[in-house]
């Protein structure tokens, strides 16, 4: 059996943490993904999806990234049912996030523009890294360090035709 998700999209709050009685992280949070589509309007729809995280994940998701954050996680469909307080059975359908990455950082969510790509969370708790790391240079910056391979290159190292590419 395969059970496998993979969503990227935009926080629609920030995640809520809480811990069970055992002081276990969980958090719960809702992922708006947009539609691969436009409907008659011309206009894109959206997706809101429900997702929970568990343990030191949870606390990095709650603690990096805020509402409007584009994160992309890859966990599993989970359905569940409970009886509410007036006696009837409910349904709930909900993604398990086993792991999430930040797919932009802090600066370029406030400017509203691309800079790095990187920020990686998981459960495995050694696989967190933030994107503040001194001496990091994204490989998309424009500006070559001292010292780097394009230093004293007037051209940008990506001008590629779309001749050239195979897709």
């Amino acid at each position: 059996m395969i059970n496998n998700v993979v969503l990227v999209g935009r926080l629609t709050k920030d995640a809520e943490l809480r811990y069970t009685p055992s002081n276990v992280a969980v958090a719960t949070f809702t992922l708006a993904v947009n539609r691969p589509f436009k409907n008659e309007a011309g206009e894109r729809e959206a997706d809101f999806i429900q997702c929970v995280i568990w343990r030191q994940a949870a606390e990095n998701l709650a603690n990096w990234a805020k509402k409007g954050s584009l994160i992309g996680i890859t966990g599993t469909i989970q359905t569940r049912n409970y009886e509410n307080q007036q006696g009837q059975r409910v349904y709930v359908t909900e993604v398990i996030a086993n792991h999430f990455q930040l797919l932009e950082s802090r600066s370029s969510q406030q400017n509203q523009g691309y800079q790095d790509n990187h920020g990686e969370y998981g459960n495995q708790g050694g696989n967190f890294q933030n994107g503040n790391n001194q001496g990091y240079q994204s490989p998309f910056d424009a500006t070559p360090q001292q010292g780097s391979f394009f230093q004293g290159q007037t051209t940008n190292p990506m001008d590629i035709s779309d001749d050239d590419l195979p897709f």
